[in-house]
This record gives structure tokens, sequence and C-alpha cells, in this order.
């Protein structure tokens, strides 16, 4: 059953990570709700033109600030919002030590943070916490498959540390924690080069390259669209319930399917083509959210479609602005 208690008052909130793509999408849901936000984003991967049209409102502010240094804010916070991390497959090879850092010593920081303004601690995880899975849909419950010394272990192993730093400050030190396992999720502000199945296809679907699907393109993912997650993310925050909570969609996709659907979305005459599956790359990835949505009520709203189409002329824009003339 949902939990229909009075939600906790929000009134201001620190998003670290909050130049970045889910970051971004987040504050403006958090100035949209009403709250005072502050960013933090040491734009490592971030980029400040995803909130661009947000520095100029009452409520915001931003900092070029690395969480994983001593975390500071002057004056009360009712909430913090762990976004930091790069997040891309290709960012494990480039960004190993830095993703490792900003799981472990970043965590450490911001969960401090929390405990000394007695503010509500929510941690963005990840649904590679399950690595490849032997089980799907993943359920909560499940405590996966990671190869800890692989190449995508630095980032699942910081994702699951994280998880433990922070279950270890509520129950030794009373902090107040949300974690939400995210899956894949796409929409407007992915980076260009991104590494992402989606950012990819469209980037060489919009170009007119090759599209390069690896292995045999069999692999599945769960899409969801930003803006679902972000819902999803509110209601958690204003819930008492803990965690983890899985949010992601139920549209599972191949693929070789998603290349197919953008080359024809995208007009383009690309070719798909085949490259080697990196190591440990999942097999299958698909949520189990029933307890998303008996806990929080929420359920996906945006279909694949649309999500892709609005995905799509994004990426026109953005390509548009970045001189790319064979995008327009």
């Amino acid at each position: 059953m949902a939990d229909h208690r009075e939600p906790r008052a929000l009134r201001r909130a620190l998003v670290t990570g909050a130049a970045g793509f889910l970051g971004s999408h987040l504050c403006r849901r958090l100035l949209e709700e009403g709250l005072e936000v502050i960013g933090f984003d040491n734009l490592l991967t971030g980029s400040m033109a995803n909130i661009e049209e947000m520095l100029g409102h009452p409520r915001f502010s931003f900092e070029h600030y690395d969480v994983t240094n001593f975390l500071y804010i002057d004056g009360p916070l009712d909430a913090i919002l762990h976004f930091a991390s790069p997040a891309s497959p290709a960012d494990f090879e480039r960004l190993p030590i830095q993703i490792l850092k900003v799981g472990s010593l970043g965590t450490h920081k911001a969960l401090g943070l929390a405990k000394a303004k007695q503010a509500r601690f929510l941690l963005a995880s990840t649904s590679e916490c399950y690595g490849d899975p032997e089980v799907s849909p993943q359920p909560e419950s499940y405590w996966g498959n990671v190869n800890p010394i692989g190449v995508r272990g630095v980032y699942d192993e910081a994702k699951r540390f994280a998880e433990a730093m922070t279950m270890a400050y509520h129950r030794h030190h009373g902090v107040d924690v949300r974690i939400v396992r995210i899956f894949n999720t796409f929409g407007p502000r992915m980076r260009i080069d991104d590494g992402r199945a989606i950012p990819n296809f469209f980037t060489q679907a919009l170009r007119g390259e090759d599209i390069t699907v690896y292995g045999d393109g069999s692999q599945t993912r769960s899409i969801c669209y930003v803006d679902d997650l972000v819902e999803g993310i509110w209601r958690l925050l204003r819930s008492d319930h803990v965690g983890p909570v899985n949010i992601g969609s139920q549209a599972e996709v191949s693929m070789l399917a998603l290349a197919q659907k953008i080359v024809k979305m995208t007009g383009s005459r690309s070719e798909v083509v085949f490259g080697p599956l990196p190591p440990d790359d999942p097999k299958v990835r698909r949520p189990d959210s029933s307890l998303a949505q008996s806990v929080l009520g929420w359920e996906p709203q945006v279909s694949i479609e649309t999500g892709l189409e609005r995905t799509r002329d994004y990426f026109v824009s953005a390509l548009s602005a970045d001189g790319d003339e064979s995008s327009r």
C-alpha cells in the first residue's frame, strides 16, 4: 500500500552533480515545486549549458565544486540529493579513479553534511548494482552478479559502496536516507559523446555514420524517459520509504531493435554495423518495479516513441549548435 502520511516539509535542497543530465532535470523539478536549490558540480562530465536557463532564477544558486572535498553550506538544509558521478560506460575507462572517489569520498562528505544539518539524504544509486544479472526482472532483494575487478566494476562497486555507507549512516547516526536504483534513462541534455546507446545511435544516425551495435544486438535495456524518472525520485524523496527502490521502465528493448528504430525515426541512411561486446556488458536489464508502484504509486507515463521523438529533437539542436552541418 502507498504511504499517505503527510510528507516532510522541504524548503531548501542541495543537489550534487547539478550540471549533469539527471541532476539538471532534477534541479528544474525542485524549483518547480517551490524549493530553494543549491547546485554543486565539478563539471568533469556536467555542462553549464544544462543549467543555463536556471542561473538567473532567484531560488537557484550554483557552485563549481568537487564534492569529494569538505562540504559546507551556510544556513539550514532540508534535503541533499547526491547525483554526482560520471555514469557512462565510456567514463568507466576514462575516469575510473574519479568514479571511485565520488562514490566513496563524495558520498561520505555528503552524508556528513546531512548528519550535521539533519537533512534528508537521497542517494542516486543504479541498476548497475545488479551487474550482469542472473535474475530477470531484477527485484531490490537481488544481490547482483558484479565483477568487482572488471572495467565496469569501478562504477558498480562505487555505487554498492555508496549504498552501504548510506545505510551505515542511517543505522549508526540516525540520518534520514532514501536510496533510488536508477535504470536506463534517456532524454534531452544527454552528452553527445556520452558513450551510451541512445546518444551514440542518435549522433551517428544524424551524422549519417554507421550505427555501432555491440555484440549481436540481442542484449536488452529497459529505457525510461527522464521526466518519468524525476517524478519517481520526487515521490521517493517525499515518502517515508528508505529503499532501495527501483525506478525504471518495463519497456525492454534489444539494442538492435533500438538502433533500427532510431535510424527510421531520423530518416537516416546509416547502416548498422557490429562491434565486439564490452567485458561484463549485461545481457538483460529490466526492473521489477512493483515496489515503486505499491509504495510510491509510480509508473512511467511517457511512451518510448514520444520520449525518443523529444530526444531526437534535442540531438538535432545540440549537433547544430555544435557546428555539425550533417545534422541540419
